[in-house]
């Protein structure tokens, strides 16, 4: 169905593990209760430091997740997963090891972190590696309002995804289901350092999405929609779910092909996030520091017009991504990435940092297997003033596009190249749906003609308004 924004973007959750109920008030506090992570987290650094280790942190997670897909009124999987994974990063000297295990029974935790220094020490030397400054520590840990503790049972799901399937059906012209699905849980994670910090946060996400079909055989369409948040409160409704995926595809059906041309292109906001984040993969402090970027010398420089910011938030209440320290334990802040126009700053956790004499910005990622890496948090194109029908009111012949196919971004020379479908926009109008064409163009220029709408929601990790970019050239027949 094209490209689009993850339908699951939380992979680590919570659920009951009951198929059919809900859980106990004891599975609750158990469930909430971090000390055992914590514990398990302290014991690692410490078994590390007596094996010799100079510095150690460790990443303690524990998920389980449930989900329900159906298609055709009946429920076709329903899955359940749990386990927990720690992970453990050793220096000695200027070297580094993690490893990872979801085993820590017997002396597992003493025989890990032994394993651990023993690969450090016959590591390369990197001489930017190293925890965090500790004055760079996170040491307030404000509520983020990221945990729903009402956490539905599997009858509850299979409910929604019913319904989302059944509103999409109900859409005139869809002729079979391409299937439904619903999941909810929480999950939580635990960082410890050598350096004395102790951070923990909990998560919760829902989601509801739904797919439908349009047309036999080759003449087939299919769209989808999907609704994800940490509070099942803030979830579009399992109706508006279906009925958007239902509508977006009989919108489809029948393309028609184009001439090649050179045309003003309008983004979706269901696409539009996806140009944010060529800016954030360009910032990144991994590849600034590789030089692979094509935007690597151009911090402090002028990109995009004066009235756009791109803002990463890690501190947004209820945010698919937010939370209050990094993946070093880092405090983390709302910035500007992109502020008047103008590239404020790269992406940096500490080894980059270091690498570029700089300092950390906040934005360490990393995995219980994997050491820590630069990343974003909520991302957002802040909104214009023009509506959607106002910024494509003076376009004579252009494209409007609502799915993205393919990867065709090169990120070493900003050349841009993908996929898309969409709708032609005739005399400021959206009129008949367009497939199989390409839209190709340098990022420079995109940045430079950006112009956003006034119809920002926050639905995703990314989000944007309808975007207009000029002069794109769009590969036809």
């Amino acid at each position: 169905m094209g490209s689009g924004p993850e339908p699951r973007p939380n992979r680590i959750s919570f659920v009951n593990p009951s198929p059919s109920s809900t859980l106990s008030p004891k599975a609750n506090r158990d469930l909430f209760d971090q000390s055992a992570l914590s514990d398990l987290a302290q014991r690692l650094v410490e078994a590390a430091r007596r094996a010799g280790a100079d510095a150690a942190d460790a990443v303690a997670v524990r998920g389980v997740s449930q989900g329900v897909e159906v298609r055709d009124g009946r429920v076709e999987e329903s899955e359940r997963s749990e386990g927990d994974d720690v992970g453990l990063r050793v220096l000695v000297g200027q070297r580094q090891a993690v490893v990872s295990t979801n085993d820590v029974s017997g002396d597992a935790v003493t025989k890990l972190a032994e394993r651990a220094v023993a690969m450090a020490k016959v590591a390369p030397d990197d001489k930017y590696v190293g925890l965090a400054d500790p004055a760079l520590l996170a040491r307030d840990f404000p509520d983020l309002d990221l945990l729903d503790p009402n956490i539905p049972a599997t009858s509850e799901l299979e409910r929604r995804a019913l319904e989302a399937e059944a509103a999409a059906l109900a859409v005139k012209g869809v002729t079979k289901s391409g299937g439904a699905s619903a999941s909810a849980g929480m999950g939580g994670m635990v960082l410890v350092t050598s350096t004395g910090f102790h951070g923990s946060y909990l998560r919760s996400s829902q989601g509801i999405s739904a797919t439908a079909i349009a047309g036999e055989g080759t003449g087939m369409e299919r769209d989808y929609d999907f609704t994800s948040a940490p509070h099942g409160a803030d979830l579009l409704s399992p109706e508006i779910v279906g009925r958007s995926a239902g509508e977006r595809t009989v919108a489809r059906y029948n393309p028609r092909k184009v001439e090649t041309c050179k045309v003003p292109v309008v983004f979706d906001p269901r696409v539009a996030g996806s140009l944010v984040g060529h800016v954030v993969g360009a910032i990144n402090g991994a590849s600034i520091a590789r030089k692979t970027s094509f935007l690597k010398d151009k911090l402090g420089q002028q990109l995009f017009a004066k009235n756009i910011r791109i803002i990463d938030d890690p501190l947004r209440k209820r945010g698919l991504r937010s939370q209050t320290f990094d993946a070093e334990g880092v405090a983390v802040k709302k910035i500007a990435l992109i502020d008047e126009g103008v590239l404020t700053t790269w992406l940096l956790d500490c080894a980059t940092a270091r690498e570029l004499g700089l300092a950390t910005t906040g934005h360490a990622h990393r995995g219980v297997s994997s050491s820590p890496s630069p990343g974003p948090y909520n991302l957002h194109l802040e909104a214009g003033t023009p509506t959607p029908a106002e910024l494509i009111a003076d376009i004579k012949q252009g494209f409007y596009v609502t799915d993205l196919i393919g990867s065709g971004v090169n990120g070493v020379t900003g050349d841009y190249s993908r996929g898309a479908s969409g709708f032609w926009i005739e005399n400021g109008e959206i009129t008949y749906p367009v497939s199989e064409v390409t839209i190709a163009g340098h990022l420079f220029e995109i940045f430079k003609s950006m112009q956003p709408a006034n119809n920002l929601e926050f639905r995703y990790g990314i989000n944007a308004p309808t975007v207009r970019i000029e002069g794109l050239t769009l590969g036809g027949r």
